[in-house]
């Protein structure tokens, strides 16, 4: 089992910035790769980032140039620095795990981009 809690979250105003942070912990060593989904009312989950443990790295066309991904190894965290932020980019925004025995999500943490 591997356990993920983000935090960081929060209302920003358009232009400005958030920093979200997801630790892992139980089973660390199955995990291959981790990442950061969003889920915006009304609409289907999508990818936003995710990192490998070598640290390549994936963006969703929309976040690329505004978003950076990261990761520590020791703690196990994963974080998501996200710049110039855009009503848009109002989510609940998930960490994810994928290991070798299962994909594990993070609870969420609320995104509000608002003047």
């Amino acid at each position: 089992q591997v356990q993920l809690v983000e935090s960081g979250g929060g209302l920003v105003q358009p232009g400005g910035s958030l920093r979200l942070s997801c630790a892992a912990s139980g089973r660390i060593f199955t995990i291959n790769a981790m990442g950061w989904y969003r889920q915006a009312p009304g609409k289907q989950r999508e990818l936003v980032a995710t990192i490998t443990n070598g640290g390549r790295t994936n963006y969703a066309d929309s976040i690329k140039g505004r978003f950076t991904i990261s990761r520590d190894n020791a703690p196990n965290t994963v974080y998501l620095e996200m710049n110039s932020l855009k009503p848009e980019d109002t989510a609940v925004y998930y960490c994810k795990a994928d290991s070798r025995f299962g994909n594990y999500w993070g609870q969420g943490t609320q995104v509000t981009v608002s003047l």
